[in-house]
């Protein structure tokens, strides 16, 4: 905690590929691993994942176009297009990235970051803070002064913004994380509490409790959550809407959709066509 890990490649895809603020295209490279500046923005495919790694300053990340994933020891959290991640100094994390994604990645000096919260979360992305955060990494020249000047604008719209996290908690508790363990396996699986608990050697009620104090939510709203993970996933790698509802565990598309855009914020067609859309 506290010192640079360089960014490594977990899953490579067929080319390596260098992330620079002067181009908005994935560059190809023959034989250097993929890597991030500190601030700029590119697109990356489908799939691509970082290993766990931290930063001394704080981070921004952006999906202008698909869907982000930052997962720490605290749990994972996902961002669509129409949210950010953040990420203080410090915190051990990793990324995978959904459907072809427009990343801008934006550091945020150490000074800054005092007037954001102090654990990973995601925010609604304003049209202000987009507009902010794509000029920030997409321009390669600013007047004296001038990205100092909207790098702190984009930091006062974040503070007075809330959290809107898609945040997917994982426990410790030896018993809970089994559980958790068989739903991740199988977020469609329609076992009710009790029968997870047996399953594991729990009761319904001790594991109940272990939702509420581990990981503070019940247990059908961090299954809920869970779900739409893995719903993001495949409305990313193209499986229907519907049939994304019945991988996921919904009994039909109707309630799926009404989940999906109560967490979201957008209907899973929406999302999904905006992920096919060409790149401007």
């Amino acid at each position: 905690m506290g010192t640079t890990v360089a960014y490594a490649v977990a899953a490579r895809p067929p080319v390596n590929c260098r992330l620079m603020p002067e181009s908005r295209h994935v560059v190809p490279e023959s034989s250097t691993p993929w890597e991030m500046t500190s601030s700029g923005g590119g697109w990356l495919p489908h799939g691509y994942h970082l290993d766990p790694h931290s930063h001394i300053q704080g981070q921004l990340v952006y999906a202008a176009a698909g869907t982000l994933a930052t997962t720490t020891e605290r749990g994972t959290w996902v961002a669509p297009a129409n949210r950010v991640t953040w990420t203080p100094p410090g915190f051990v994390h990793s990324h995978r990235f959904y459907g072809r994604t427009d990343v801008r990645l934006l550091t945020i000096p150490v000074g800054l970051c005092g007037g954001l919260v102090a654990h990973p979360s995601v925010f609604a992305v304003s049209p202000l803070l987009r507009e902010c955060l794509l000029a920030l990494t997409d321009r390669q020249r600013f007047r004296p002064g001038a990205y100092e000047r909207l790098l702190a604008v984009a930091v006062d719209e974040l503070a007075d913004t809330p959290e809107q996290s898609l945040h997917l908690p994982e426990p410790r508790d030896d018993r809970l994380r089994a559980a958790t363990d068989l739903l991740h396996a199988d977020p469609g699986r329609p076992a009710p509490l009790a029968e997870l608990g047996r399953a594991v050697g729990a009761s319904e009620r001790t594991l109940s409790r272990l939702f509420h104090t581990e990981l503070g939510m019940g247990f059908h709203r961090w299954r809920t959550t869970l779900r739409i993970h893995h719903a993001l996933a495949h409305l990313a790698n193209g499986l229907s809407v519907t049939d994304t509802a019945m991988a996921c565990g919904w009994s039909n598309p109707s309630s799926f959709i009404d989940a999906f855009t109560e967490v979201v914020g957008q209907t899973p067609g929406r999302y999904q066509a905006g992920l096919r859309d060409d790149p401007k």
